[in-house]
C-alpha cells in the first residue's frame, strides 16, 4: 500500500469517527428539555459542582456524578473542561468510589509552591481535597462516617492518584462533616480549609495539604438554620480599594423559596477567624433552583461562581430523559453598597456573548400588552432578553408555547418584589411543591431598572438591577417556549430592549 493511500485511510477513519462522535453528541443533547447553554452530563445523575480550578488557560469542572442511574447513588467526580466557560468538553471520570467510601464534594487547588511535595520534575500538582463518605459506617449507626481525603494530578487534571495516607482529616464525631473548600492564605503562608460541620462552619489550616489544624468555628447562632449547612466557600472581593471577605454557605432545606439555597455573609478574615459585619441573612440567589454554588480557584481577583440548577425537594423526580441535573450559567461576583450595607451582586460571565446570534434591538416602547415575538420571530432554543426602563413599574414577561403553557416573570410594585411563576409551565405534577410562584426582594433603591433573562429550553435565570437580585428557575414544558410578550397595567415605558437568539454549545 502506498504511503499516500495509507495516510488517506487514516484521515478517512479519523474523520468518520469524529463525525460519528459529533452526531452522537448532537443526538444526546437534542432531547426534550435538555439544556442547550448550560453544562449537563450526557447521561446519568449530576448534582454539586466540585473541584473547580483554573490552570494553564483551562477551566476544570468536576461534579457530583452517578453514571449508572438518573437517581442519586454512589458518588463519583465527573469531569469536564473549557477554555471559555461556555463550551465544555466531557472528560473521563476523575475519581471513583473506593474502600473509604463515596467521593463527595470538595475543591481543587494548584499547589504552585509544591507544599504537598507531590510535584515531580518541576510539574505543578493539582490537588483535590474531597469528602470520603463511608456508607457501611453510616448504616452501622456511626457518626464519624465522613472524613477528608486528597488526590493529585501531575498532568493538568487528566489523571488522578489518591494519596496513600488518606484520610488526611478525621471526623471528630459529627454526622455532617464535609465539602472542604481550600484556598491559599498568602498572609499566613498556609492553606485554609472551610468545612461544613452540621449547622456551622469550621476553619482548618495546613502547611502542606496533608496535616490539618482546627482554627475556629462560625455560624452556630447566625444565618439561616432551616437545614444542614453544605458546600461553603470563602474569598476576598475588592470594593473601592477595601478588601471584603465573602463567606458562602449553602443550606438545605431552609431557602427563601423552600428547599435548597445559597446564603452568604460579609466580613473580615485574618486567617484564623471570620468576623461578620452584621447578622443579616443574605441570599446569593432567591430562586428555588440554584444550589451548592461555589467559585473557581486560581482565578486571581476575578471570582466566578457556578451552582447546581435544581432543588433537593424534587431533584430525583424531575421529568428528564437519560440524564438529571445541570449547572447554572457561570457568574461573575462583585461587591456593591446599598445605603450603609455591602451586598454581593452577580451577572452572567461576558464570555457567554459568543453565543449571541440573531439580534433585535428596540427602544422607547410603551407597554400594555406588547407582542415581542412579532418583532423577533418565534425562537426555538436558548435566548437572552435584556431591557431597561426610566422608572420601574408593574410589569410581566410571559414565555409561552402553543399548548397554553407558560412561565411568567415580573415585578410587583406593591410588595417591591420580582417574581417567577411556573405554576402553568407544563409538567408540574411530579412533586407538590413545584408548581408555585416564587418571589425575591428588589434590593436596588434606584428609580430606574434593568433586567436580563437567560432563557434555555427548561430554565430561566433572572438578573435584575445589574445582578443585585438574582433568581434561577427550572421548568418542563411539553413543547418548547417560542413566544415572548410583555404586559403592564401601568404606563410602563421600556427605554431599551435587546433580544438575542443564542447558539447551542453542543452543536
Amino acid at each position: 500500500m502506498s504511503i499516500i493511500k495509507y495516510l488517506f485511510l487514516i484521515v478517512f477513519f479519523v474523520s468518520s469517527d469524529f463525525a460519528k462522535g459529533q452526531t452522537a453528541q448532537h443526538e444526546a443533547y437534542n432531547e426534550p428539555c435538555r439544556p442547550q447553554i448550560h453544562f449537563s452530563p450526557e447521561k446519568g445523575w449530576m448534582n454539586d459542582p466540585n473541584g473547580m480550578v483554573y490552570y494553564k488557560g483551562v477551566y476544570q469542572l468536576f461534579y457530583q456524578y452517578y453514571p449508572d442511574s438518573t437517581i442519586w447513588g454512589p458518588m463519583h467526580w465527573g469531569h469536564a473542561t473549557s477554555k471559555d466557560l461556555v463550551h465544555w468538553q466531557r472528560q473521563p471520570i476523575a475519581l471513583y468510589p473506593d474502600s473509604l467510601g463515596y467521593i463527595f464534594s470538595g475543591s481543587t487547588v494548584a499547589d504552585i509552591h509544591n507544599t504537598s511535595d507531590f510535584g515531580k520534575n518541576g510539574k505543578v500538582p493539582l490537588v483535590a481535597i474531597f469528602t470520603h463518605h463511608n456508607p457501611k459506617e453510616e448504616r452501622a449507626g456511626k457518626n464519624d462516617f465522613q472524613y477528608q481525603s486528597i488526590a493529585y494530578s501531575l498532568d493538568d487534571g487528566k489523571t488522578w492518584r489518591k494519596y496513600e495516607g488518606n484520610p488526611v482529616l478525621m471526623n471528630p464525631g459529627i454526622r455532617d462533616f464535609r465539602d472542604p473548600k481550600v484556598m491559599w492564605y498568602e498572609a499566613g503562608k498556609k492553606w485554609i480549609m472551610t468545612l461544613a460541620t452540621l449547622d456551622h462552619i469550621t476553619f482548618y489550616s495546613s502547611p502542606d495539604l496533608k496535616s490539618w489544624m482546627k482554627e475556629s468555628t462560625f455560624g452556630k447562632e447566625i444565618g439561616a438554620h432551616g437545614g444542614v449547612w453544605e458546600c461553603p466557600d470563602i474569598f476576598p472581593l475588592n470594593y473601592n480599594g477595601k478588601g471584603i471577605w465573602v463567606l458562602i454557605v449553602n443550606l438545605n432545606p431552609g431557602g427563601p423559596n423552600g428547599g435548597s439555597a445559597t446564603q452568604y455573609f460579609l466580613g473580615d478574615f485574618d486567617g484564623t477567624e471570620f468576623k461578620p459585619f452584621d447578622k443579616e441573612t443574605r441570599w446569593l440567589d432567591y430562586g428555588p433552583d440554584e444550589y451548592a454554588g461555589v467559585t473557581w480557584s486560581n482565578t486571581g481577583d476575578r471570582k466566578i461562581f457556578l451552582g447546581w440548577m435544581s432543588n433537593w425537594q424534587y431533584a430525583n423526580l424531575v421529568p428528564t430523559g437519560k440524564w438529571r441535573g445541570a449547572a447554572t450559567i457561570p457568574r461573575d461576583l462583585r461587591i456593591e453598597k446599598i445605603g450603609n450595607q455591602y451586598v454581593v451582586a452577580s451577572l452572567p460571565v461576558p464570555e457567554l456573548n459568543v453565543l449571541n446570534e440573531q439580534t433585535t434591538a428596540l427602544s422607547n416602547i410603551d407597554v400594555k400588552n406588547y407582542d415581542l415575538t412579532a418583532k423577533t420571530g418565534k425562537f426555538s432554543g436558548p435566548a437572552r432578553l435584556s431591557l431597561s426602563s426610566y422608572k420601574i413599574k408593574n410589569f410581566s414577561i410571559t414565555l409561552s408555547n402553543n399548548l397554553d403553557e407558560k412561565v411568567v416573570i415580573g415585578y410587583d410594585k406593591t410588595t417591591n418584589q420580582y417574581y417567577i411563576n411556573r405554576a402553568h409551565s407544563g409538567k408540574v405534577d411530579f412533586q407538590k411543591e413545584f408548581a408555585k410562584k416564587h418571589v425575591a426582594p428588589r434590593l436596588s433603591e434606584k428609580v430606574a431598572m434593568n433586567l436580563t433573562l437567560i432563557i434555555d429550553n427548561a430554565s430561566v435565570e433572572l438578573f435584575a438591577d445589574d445582578g443585585l437580585t438574582v433568581m434561577t428557575e427550572i421548568y418542563f414544558p411539553n413543547a418548547i417556549f417560542s413566544n415572548i410578550s410583555i404586559q403592564s397595567v401601568d404606563n410602563f415605558k421600556i427605554k431599551a430592549l435587546r433580544f438575542n437568539k443564542m447558539k447551542s454549545i453542543w452543536r
